[in-house]
């Protein structure tokens, strides 16, 4: 049973629309009302009987919150649902899952490293590998207005299907 959901991006303006902030904008789609504080070197909320947990540390840096909050709240890993950009899975897909590798992704790597454990469970949005240039700008660069349109499209499916109580397994695609 899921107990607390992280949704990872970058805090700051400069990131808001970013491939990176793909967790953050979707829980601005599923929690446009939720009164968040800070705790945790998280805006915090609970929401429909959940933990809700937004990391405001730097993406690579993740697993710092993340083990704060699960710690405190006694959350073993588990029990938690982490909501992040995937570069392996086509912009407009998105796949549900328990475990898995890292896949290069840093804020996952801080999140096993700091649990001690890599038996979360993960919400793949999918963002795109670039044919050229580097992953890190990728990454880090915004998503185009018709990639937007894309990620809104399949947004609205994940808030349909209430996917954060879905089994793994799950695959969406738009």
């Amino acid at each position: 049973m899921t107990r607390m959901v992280v949704f990872l991006g970058n805090p700051g303006r400069q990131y808001e629309r970013t491939r990176h902030n793909a967790g953050y904008l979707l829980c601005s789609r599923m929690y446009p009302d939720a009164s968040f504080s800070v705790k945790f070197h998280s805006a915090y909320a609970k929401e429909d009987g959940l933990v809700i947990l937004k990391p405001l540390t730097l993406m690579n840096l993740s697993g710092t919150a993340v083990s704060e909050a699960a710690c405190f709240l006694r959350i073993k890993a588990d029990e938690i649902l982490v909501v992040h950009d995937d570069l392996e899975l086509p912009l407009g897909e998105a796949r549900l899952q328990k475990g898995g590798g890292m896949k290069g992704h840093n804020g996952l790597r801080s999140i096993r490293q700091r649990l001690g454990d890599d038996g979360f469970h993960r919400l793949r949005i999918g963002i795109g590998r670039p044919v050229h240039g580097d992953v890190a700008n990728h990454v880090l660069s915004p998503f185009s207005e018709d990639e937007m349109s894309t990620l809104s499209a399949l947004f609205d499916v994940l808030c349909a299907r209430d996917v954060l109580h879905a089994g793994d397994g799950l695959v969406v695609r738009i």
